[in-house]
């Protein structure tokens, strides 16, 4: 079984150590052992950090934005389970992508789900994946009533059992 701990507190802001470093540190911890259903799961990988293939896709609009500061780009992205870490580009007004798009893994983990399957924890990790911008304001309507249902439709298709959610 491999080491699952992470050092979380190098995702947070310097401002928020001091506060992070004030819980008490719980020590090592076992990993939960997959359940037979996740041996079994085709999963799949939605982030909210407005990744896109940079040759075949367009970014997120992010000039709207700026014009419109209550409006966010309501469209989403699919994201190959193979992609590269030189095809991704991020385009999010609210957050810094710099360390995205060193390594997409922070925001969409597709390699660490890969290794996840080679091991059998997972059954397999789906071939198309998801990313949005996950600042809609005023774009939640045309969400909820065009881009969900629509994503819905295609993990239905792919026969996804389940969906995860890497908000950034």
């Amino acid at each position: 079984m491999s080491d699952y701990r992470i050092e979380s507190r190098k995702f947070l802001p310097r401002s928020m150590w001091a506060m992070f470093d004030a819980f008490p540190d719980q020590g090592p911890c076992e990993p939960a052992l997959a359940s037979e259903a996740l041996r079994n799961a085709k999963v799949a990988l939605l982030t909210s950090g407005g990744l896109y293939m940079k040759k075949s896709q367009q970014p997120f609009d992010i000039e709207r934005e700026k014009s419109d500061p209550y409006w966010g780009d309501p469209s989403y992205r699919i994201i190959p389970r193979d992609v590269g870490s030189g095809e991704i580009g991020v385009a999010h007004l609210h957050l810094n992508p710099d360390d995205i798009e060193a390594d997409f893994n922070v925001a969409l983990p597709l390699d660490i789900f890969a290794e996840l399957e080679r091991r059998g924890e997972i059954g397999q990790l789906a071939e198309r994946n998801y990313s949005f911008m996950g600042y809609q304001g005023r774009s939640c309507d045309t969400w909820r009533e065009t881009y969900g249902p629509e994503l819905a439709n295609s993990l239905h298709a792919d026969a996804v059992n389940l969906l995860i959610l890497a908000p950034t």
